[in-house]
């Protein structure tokens, strides 16, 4: 067993999370990966109204009944989000660990703190992870270049930018980004982080609430399967690579692109369609370079169960042996 300060703050056998991830964080995978020892987040905005949050948490519930939590990903919006109430239907259902991410979490803190509920911010930058702390999260998740959705404007792959963070952090840490196997958390564990997040390669599981060819997809594709988006609009984002994502990037090749000019191809109905109906080149979503990783669409169990056998075999009879 692999303790850290992650799992003894969280209450889980493996220091894995699966964080919040739009379409895809819902029950039945949630579940599965808290009954496997790790801890995941059902995506709040992806349950839809206040009350079907409240509902969702009860299925996921009624699957486990083991630690797991909620993202709050807070982001401006034309149309208002519900925040608060997504904040009391958390609290209300008993959920003690919540996953913030976008703007400030700051507003929600004080309601958080009262109810006990533990928050982890994810950032993509040091200067972010310092703020974090300083605010009062009790854990920071940091996500390097490598990760799928959006990685921030600094360009900094986990080697540099995990290292970096745990010099600089004195609260847990979770590496996130360009992980998706046993190798990934040793290394994020030597490089001073108290444990890993993954996203990709939890979409790849069987109990993920995604079309099969999207899982079949990510097994097929490598490394080099992705695009970055947005990039000229400053709010890059990390997408597979599809007929509608490589027709984005040509689009801001040419110069001056504005959102408008790519609402269109990059709505979510669209990518819902990826997701739900497997028409893989009907919008864009998200994955990540660790695709290049992945080469099977196990349950979450025999995946946890292999990444932390496997963890210990390389600590133990890898790692052990170089020491002289």
């Amino acid at each position: 067993m692999i303790k850290t300060r992650f799992t003894e703050m969280f209450g889980v056998t493996a220091p894995i999370t699966c964080g919040g991830m739009t379409r895809v964080g819902k029950a039945e995978l949630i579940g599965a990966v808290a009954n496997a020892g790790a801890l995941g987040f059902i995506t709040a905005h992806s349950a839809g109204a206040p009350e079907d949050l409240a509902k969702e948490l009860k299925r996921c519930r009624d699957m486990t009944d083991k630690p797991f939590g909620v993202n709050l990903t807070i982001l401006p919006s034309i149309t208002p989000i519900p925040y608060d109430e997504y904040r009391e239907a958390i609290i209300e259902g008993g959920i003690k660990i919540v996953e913030t991410a976008g703007n400030n979490p700051q507003p929600h803190l004080p309601r958080f703190k009262e109810a006990g509920v533990k928050v982890i911010h994810k950032c993509t930058s040091v200067r972010h992870a310092i703020k974090a702390q300083s605010i009062g999260v009790d854990c920071v998740s940091i996500d390097g270049l490598e990760c799928a959705g959006h990685p921030g404007e600094d360009d900094v792959g986990g080697l540099i930018l995990f290292p970096a963070t745990a010099d600089k952090l004195t609260i847990p840490i979770i590496a996130s980004g360009g992980i998706a196997d046993a190798r990934g958390l040793v290394a994020a564990l030597a490089l001073g982080c108290d444990g890993v997040n993954m996203g990709t390669r939890f979409m790849a599981t069987k109990e993920a609430p995604i079309h099969q060819k999207v899982k079949e997809q990510i097994v097929a594709n490598d490394e080099r399967g992705t695009n970055l988006i947005f990039r000229t609009m400053h709010n890059t984002a990390r997408v597979a690579k599809n007929a509608i994502s490589d027709q984005v990037v040509t689009i801001e090749r040419k110069g001056g692109a504005k959102f408008e000019d790519v609402r269109e191809l990059v709505a979510g109905v669209r990518g819902a369609d990826v997701l739900n109906k497997g028409e893989m080149d009907a919008g864009i979503w998200s994955a990540g370079q660790t695709q290049g990783l992945i080469h099977d669409i196990p349950i979450c169990m025999e995946l946890v169960t292999r990444i932390m056998k496997e963890a210990e075999a390389i600590i133990r009879a890898r790692l052990d042996k170089m020491v002289a």
